[in-house]
């Protein structure tokens, strides 16, 4: 019976890119590099993404109602099957499956079986950090207790069975063996996930043999569904409208750097450490600042870096814009912008100068609030690796040939809040408020995270970005209940960069339909429904089920790279964290452990409401 097998073109970066594996009616397929994309492809703007990752743009699979799986001229995104190796439920026999065998529309069945069975997957397969993926060689694992003449006596390499024990349980119970006249080998899986010895094949399934690299990593055996199988690499930029972005503040500044002797070879060395020199000498004929000549140099090269980060720039490759000083400056604008991708407007908490109580502290720690109608997000994928994250990065162009990558838009909608900035700049200088960061920063520097996560926090580890990472987290899982979505439908973008002066949370939620999401979450941000949800946040922050070992942690989590954040209080599904569920730290946000918190007084003011009002606990 002919099938359909689809994947939305919206999972065709995460979480079905390139190099996954996955299982779809029964049937297991990985999909392959873009080269063997359809030319029929659909492009994909977004100018500041593609500068970003130093590209000459993207593109989409076409979206069709049966993608490429065993119909070659299917127009949808390719697959393969893979693992090759299946066996009958049946007969218990294992068959090697090739392309050759693949009959469009239809399963792979038992040649043995009569009536037809079909057949299933094997559940196992081997990967290395070279970020290679291969069948397991059953042949080898069943003979693998043998000496190698006995190795060398079997006749045949693919009559094999997957046998089930009742006398054992899980893998024990599980076994390969060998069919071969005169063979008889057979070993259990008890002992199958790990390292074995076993070749790596220096390649992934689609590639062809030709392509394969002479790999000597040790290959480690898992299951295909493991957490550890793949590790995708995907960036992501909002669609900004040039005409939403401010002007420098002092365009005769501008001119005057622009004018100056040292602009044009400053230009020429962006990125070098001798960029540091010009530098200088610039500021010191104009008195421009680091955040006027960053801009400056952002529109006239297309990258922007800091001050200071030549050096690092010559070490690591060519310096890419920060795509946060563009989406923070669209954000902050005295009249935001309005266009079919983008429309923003600006709201508030709702509360006057005559609020009491909790009301008022709320109004006096948050800042600015911009409701984010429509939003489009454009996600690429780079790449992937295995076994861990700091692996080897696989491009999604196995074969190097191409300059573009594979992504999607995506519409949906947001809010954005900041804090007060006075009331934030004095919270960072109190002396225990720092000492608590270090000890994080210091825990950031011995991680294998460390180059990914500070592309993300900034040169160094700030208490503002701790706090405001935070608090998204808490505030996205207070808005799951209060605004229709659930906590992996929202997402975070975190605007905490003291270098340019950033102190604010972007919490949106995005679909691949061209009409966007429903407007639920931009309805919770109106006044006054935005303050009761923060209010209620904090009350809720202030106690997890887990204390008091969760609030006096001193590591936890991926790399002891939290402190106080657990599942129970914080933590989000990984598609809606940018850092993958580190850096945080609910301490920072109501207090405790001798660290004053930075809505404490807001908690504080809430309990003493409630035991006024007599509705205390």
């Amino acid at each position: 019976m002919n099938r359909t097998l689809r994947v939305r073109q919206a999972q065709t970066v995460v979480p079905f890119g390139v190099g996954a594996v996955f299982d779809i009616q029964g049937e297991s397929f990985v999909a392959t590099g873009i080269g063997d994309w359809p030319r029929a492809r659909l492009p994909v703007d977004s100018p500041r993404l593609a500068s970003r990752l130093g590209v000459s743009g993207f593109y989409s699979a076409p979206a069709t109602l049966n993608d490429r799986y065993d119909r070659p001229d299917a127009p949808g995104a390719p697959y393969i099957r893979f693992p090759a190796w299946l066996f009958c439920g049946s007969c218990r026999r294992m068959v090697r499956w090739r392309i050759t065998d693949e009959k469009p529309g239809t399963p792979p069945r038992c040649p043995s079986c009569s009536p037809v069975r079909r057949l299933t997957p094997m559940r196992f397969v081997q990967i290395c950090a070279a970020g290679h993926l291969g069948d397991v060689d059953w042949w080898f694992w069943a003979h693998a207790r043998r000496d190698a003449a006995a190795r060398q006596a079997c006749g045949s390499r693919e009559r094999l069975r997957f046998r089930v024990s009742e006398r054992a349980a899980g893998l024990e119970a599980l076994s390969v063996g060998c069919t071969a006249p005169g063979c008889g080998a057979s070993r259990d899986l008890l002992d199958v996930l790990g390292t074995h010895g076993m070749r790596c094949s220096g390649r992934n399934p689609w590639q062809r043999l030709a392509e394969a690299a002479d790999c000597a990593r040790p290959v480690q055996v898992v299951q295909r569904t493991a957490g550890n199988l793949y590790y995708p690499l995907v960036h992501s930029a909002l669609s900004i409208p040039e005409s939403g972005l401010p002007a420098p503040a002092d365009e005769a500044l501008a001119e005057r750097v622009r004018a100056s002797d040292f602009w044009v070879p400053l230009c020429r060395v962006a990125g070098t450490p001798r960029a540091g020199v010009f530098r200088q000498m610039i500021q010191e004929d104009t008195g421009a600042d680091d955040a006027l000549l960053d801009a400056l140099l952002a529109e006239e090269t297309g990258t922007s870096a800091p001050a200071g980060a030549g050096e690092a720039a010559a070490a690591t490759g060519p310096v890419r814009p920060d795509l946060s000083v563009e989406e923070w400056a669209a954000f902050m604008a005295p009249d935001p912008p309005l266009t079919r991708d983008f429309s923003l407007r600006e709201s508030g908490l709702g509360l006057d100068a005559e609020t009491a109580g909790p009301w008022a502290g709320l109004r006096r720690l948050t800042g600015r609030v911009v409701l984010a109608d429509r939003l489009r997000e454009v996600r690429a994928l780079s790449g992937f690796t295995r076994v861990s994250p700091d692996a080897a990065v696989v491009p999604a162009d196995t074969s190097g040939r191409l300059r573009w990558l594979p992504a999607v838009e995506v519409y949906g909608e947001g809010m954005f809040l900041t804090l007060d900035h006075g009331a934030l700049t004095a919270w960072e200088r109190n002396a225990r408020v720092r000492a608590r960061v270090a000890a994080m920063a210091g825990d950031l520097d011995r991680s294998f995270q460390k180059d990914r996560l500070q592309a993300l926090t900034g040169e160094e580890l700030s208490p503002r970005f701790v706090l405001l990472h935070t608090l998204a987290h808490l505030l996205v899982r207070q808005l799951s209940f209060e605004s229709g979505y659930t906590t992996a439908s929202l997402r975070e973008r975190v605007y905490a960069r003291p270098g340019h002066d950033q102190y604010g949370i972007l919490v949106y939620t995005a679909a691949g339909d061209a009409e966007g999401t429903l407007g639920g979450l931009v309805q919770q941000g109106e006044p006054p429904r935005l303050a009761e949800t923060l209010l209620r946040m904090t009350e809720a922050a202030a106690w997890c089920s887990a204390d008091p070992l969760c609030s006096e942690h001193s590591g936890q989590g991926f790399g002891n790279l939290n402190r106080a954040a657990c599942h129970a209080c914080a933590l989000l599904p990984e598609t809606s964290c940018e850092t993958g569920n580190t850096l945080l730290d609910r301490v920072l946000v109501v207090g405790g452990a001798g660290v004053p918190g930075y809505f404490e007084s807001l908690v504080a003011e809430a309990r003493a409401a409630a035991v006024r009002e007599g509705t205390a606990p």
